[in-house]
């Protein structure tokens, strides 16, 4: 038997069928017995490749999902990997700060839990004080969305031009179940909504258990399988490049004054790959030069296009024919956040899996023929009035070209009346 265990394929072979077993409910209790028995030491990289294997199999990633904590309950402190010690503020050594600093609301929150039986029958003075200590707790811990934003937006394209696109897809579905379990806990902890003990505690059973259980299980998952994974997938480069980007989504309950900086060659061989595709460098200079771009209404050389884009106040991004993103305008004041990681990302994973369904239908629609435009408008965006419109790009002989999507904030625009004739500049 230890022989099998040992052959890797086999190894994998086993493992799956495992899953595939808590997937039909085999028996959970049993076949969980029989991994941690068996598997005493599973690489992460065989994990993953095992998880990659089953969707590509057909599996749906909805399914995965289902099965993915008690997969990570059974893999939990027997994964095997060996984790480098980062330089500061190095990607990874910020997510596990961060991490650190979510475990330390965690276990806040935990002690409150604990409490909850001392306190005396009709003492409603003290639930109250405990549900705001609660509800200020999970406010701090729904700080996660950002770290979980530069997980989908900069980590998952790197590993999906690896090929590796199963694990992120499930990852990111439990990224989208923590916020709303996050959100429900938060909504749940109204002060007057809950007023005595036995209200307290069943919240807690139902609720926000386990959201704690969620958030800490997604540590385990990060730190025993992602990083390992993308420290062995990406170059000094990808890190680099995910740095520098990552104050675009910002911190999660912990920020650093140190910089991190990767050897001399590594920013120049960064540089370099950024002037080639025209784009700006780490200095944020745009590279010009070259012949002017010439449409057929007039022409622009690359410093004036370049600067078009900036300034425009509308967001911009191109899709092209084959669904990947090829292009958006980088205004700083951008409605929804991009960044370079997403161009040449297929358009439905720069999207939570729960609006795909929507994405697929536009683009059907459009490549067909049956329809040209889709709009939506979110009314209360961030304190926002928001406007979307998907716009299908057509050639002179009707060939689809992909699609536009133009945003713009409306805001001030719907509270105009009457006329402006004379000259008023906007203050800023």
């Amino acid at each position: 038997m230890s022989e099998y265990i040992n052959n890797s394929s086999q190894r994998k072979a086993l493992l799956k069928h495992m899953i595939q077993e808590l997937h039909k409910g085999e028996a959970p209790e049993m076949v969980k017995s029989r991994v941690k028995e068996l598997l005493k030491n599973i690489p992460y990289n065989e994990v993953v490749e095992v998880e990659q294997e089953l969707i590509s199999e057909g599996l749906p990633e909805e399914e995965v999902l289902k099965f993915c904590d008690i997969h990570s309950s059974v893999l939990e402190g027997s994964i095997t990997s060996h984790h480098a010690e980062m330089p500061a503020a190095h990607p990874v050594d910020t997510l596990k700060k961060e991490n650190r600093e979510v475990e330390k609301v965690t276990k806040k929150v935990k002690e409150i839990f604990d409490s909850i039986p001392t306190i005396a029958n009709g003492a409603d003075d003290e639930v109250a004080a405990l549900i705001l200590k609660l509800k200020g707790l999970f406010n701090s811990l729904y700080d996660l969305d950002k770290h979980y934003k530069r997980k989908e937006y900069l980590l998952f394209p790197f590993l999906e031009k690896a090929a590796i696109t199963g694990p992120p897809k499930v990852m990111w579905g439990k990224h989208d179940e923590i916020r709303e379990q996050l959100k429900a806990s938060i909504e749940a902890l109204t002060p007057g909504s809950i007023t005595t003990k036995e209200e307290l505690m069943s919240v807690v059973v139902l609720l926000l258990g386990p959201a704690v259980e969620a958030v800490e299980s997604m540590i385990m998952k990060e730190e025993e399988i992602l990083i390992p994974m993308c420290l062995e997938k990406f170059s000094e480069e990808n890190w680099y490049q995910i740095y520098l980007e990552t104050p675009v989504y910002g911190y999660c309950l912990y920020d650093t004054r140190e910089e991190w900086k990767p050897e001399e060659h590594v920013v120049e061989s960064f540089n370099k790959s950024q002037m080639e595709e025209g784009g700006p460098a780490v200095s944020g200079v745009s590279y010009t030069g070259g012949a002017p771009v010439r449409l057929s209404s007039g022409s622009f050389d690359m410093k004036e296009l370049e600067a078009l884009f900036v300034t425009i106040p509308i967001d911009i991004t191109y899709v092209d024919a084959n669904d990947k993103v090829k292009f958006f305008s980088h205004s700083p004041n951008r409605v929804f956040e991009r960044n370079r990681s997403i161009i040449g990302r297929d358009v439905r994973l720069c999207h939570p899996p729960g609006s795909v369904n929507i994405v697929e239908q536009i683009l059907e629609d459009f490549k067909s023929g049956k329809e040209n435009q889709a709009k939506f408008w979110l009314s209360n965006f961030m304190g926002r009035f928001v406007y979307i419109e998907y716009t299908a790009l057509r050639g002179k002989d009707n060939e689809y070209l992909g699609v536009i999507e133009v945003t713009q904030d409306i805001t001030e625009f719907r509270k105009l009346q009457g006329d402006q004739r004379l000259l008023s500049y906007t203050k800023k």
